[in-house]
C-alpha cells in the first residue's frame, strides 16, 4: 500500500476490491460526491490502481519471471479485473496470445516505453491526474508522458490511429463515460501478452463511490481478436499526501539499450 494512503480509505479500497460488480455500482449510487462550477462530479485529483493488473488483468498466481533477477522480476499474484475471470479470445487469437507470453519479457512494448494505450494507461502502476474542464477533461500520466484530452462536446473523429486513441466524453448522472476509438494495434494490456487489434473500441465509466474513490469500469470489444465484448472493474484511488503530484518519469532514455543496443559499433 502507497505511503500517505490513509488507513481507512485502504481498508475501504481492499473491501471494495472484492465486491461484486453490482455490489460496488450500488455503492457507487449511493454517494454524493462534491460539484465543480457547472455542476458536475468532481474528478480532478491524482488517482492510481492499487493492484497487480498490469502484470496479468486476468487472475493468476505468483510465477517466476527472469531467472538472473531472481524474486525482484517475479510475476505477483492478483485476483484479477477480467469480470468473469478470462478473456474470450478467438482460437487464432489466442495462439497469439500465448506466443506473446512466451516472448513477454522483449515484446511487451512496455520494455521500449511505448505510451501504454486504453486502458491500459490507468493501471500501470503509475499515477495519473485528471484536470477536469466543462468542455474538455485532460488526463495526464505519469508514464512516459502521455496525455490524453477526453472531448465533452459533440462527438469527433479521431483524424488518425493513436497510442492514446481518441475520446468523446458524457456524463451519465454521475458516471463519467468515456468512448475510446482510433487505437492503434501496437499496444498490450498487460506483461502477459493479452492483446488486441486496430479495431478495439473500449467504453469506459468512472463513478465516484467516496470522496477518495473511483469505480474504474471498461467494456472492451474487438471482433478481431473476441468472440465477444467483455469488461475490466476495478478502484482508483486519490493521492492525498498534501504534496502529492505527477512525477517525471520519460523512459524513452531507459529503453534504448533494448531498442539499439544490436547497432552500436563492435569494438
Amino acid at each position: 500500500m502507497r505511503k500517505g494512503i490513509t488507513l481507512s480509505i485502504s481498508v475501504a479500497g481492499f473491501l471494495l476490491a472484492f465486491l461484486p460488480a453490482t455490489a460496488q455500482n450500488q455503492a457507487a449510487q449511493t454517494f454524493r460526491p462534491t460539484r465543480t462550477k457547472d455542476g458536475k462530479p468532481n474528478l480532478n485529483g491524482i488517482w492510481q490502481a492499487l493492484n497487480n493488473a498490469n502484470w496479468n488483468i486476468e487472475a493468476h498466481a505468483s510465477s517466476a519471471g527472469l531467472p538472473a533477477l531472481g524474486a525482484q522480476a517475479a510475476f505477483p499474484p492478483d485476483p484479477g479485473i477480467v469480470e468473469g475471470g478470462e478473456i474470450p479470445y478467438l482460437p487464432a487469437a489466442l495462439a497469439k496470445r500465448k506466443e506473446n507470453f512466451a516472448n513477454r519479457f522483449k515484446e511487451d512494448p512496455e520494455v521500449k516505453c511505448y505510451m501504454a494505450g486504453v486502458p491500459r494507461a490507468n493501471y500501470m502502476g503509475h499515477p495519473f491526474q485528471i484536470i477536469q474542464g466543462s468542455k474538455e477533461i485532460m488526463f495526464a500520466y505519469q508514464y512516459a508522458g502521455a496525455v490524453r484530452v477526453i472531448n465533452m462536446g459533440a462527438p469527433t473523429k479521431a483524424p488518425a490511429e493513436s497510442w492514446m486513441g481518441w475520446s468523446n466524453g458524457h456524463w451519465e448522472g454521475d458516471t463519467l463515460v468515456v468512448d475510446v476509438t482510433s487505437l492503434n494495434d501496437l499496444t498490450w494490456l498487460d506483461r502477459s501478452g493479452n492483446y488486441h487489434s486496430d479495431k478495439m473500441h473500449v467504453v469506459e465509466r468512472y463513478t465516484p463511490r467516496s470522496a477518495d474513490t473511483i469505480l474504474y469500469e471498461a467494456t472492451i470489444e474487438d471482433p478481431k481478436v473476441y468472440s465477444k465484448p467483455w469488461k475490466i472493474s476495478m478502484p482508483l484511488y486519490r493521492h492525498i499526501e498534501k504534496n502529492a503530484k505527477i512525477m517525471e518519469f520519460k523512459c524513452a532514455e531507459y529503453s534504448e539499450e533494448v531498442i539499439y543496443g544490436h547497432l552500436r559499433k563492435k569494438q
